[in-house]
């Protein structure tokens, strides 16, 4: 299944649920309700701890070829990190234009 970030200050952002609830949490909001919103009010909060959970992200601070298990599977090789990026862009983008983000609306 899929989660859609929506704000008018940028463009959709896709993401699988499992990704999208990761994020959520983080955000401080209820990864099971199947929509909500980040108000404006509450963005530089929600920013402010998605930045800090990216700066902790242990990926964001080895190479790929440093993880590789003995056996060779990585996975999908995209980390926390990698994929909070956008999201994080699309957070500060509405900030600075005043507009919320939601998702599943």
């Amino acid at each position: 299944m899929l989660i859609v970030f929506k704000s008018a200050a940028s463009g959709d952002l896709i993401t699988f649920e499992k990704n999208a609830k990761e994020m959520l949490d983080v955000l401080g909001k209820d990864r099971d309700d199947g929509k909500g919103i980040v108000t404006v009010a509450q963005l530089p909060a929600a920013i402010e701890r998605l930045k800090q959970a990216i700066a902790d992200d242990p990926a964001r601070h080895t190479t790929l070829e440093d993880e590789t298990p003995a056996g060779g599977d990585v996975g999908d090789g995209v980390s926390f990190y990698q994929r909070a990026l956008p999201l994080l862009d699309m957070l500060e983008r509405a900030l600075k234009d005043a507009t919320p983000v939601t998702w599943g609306v």
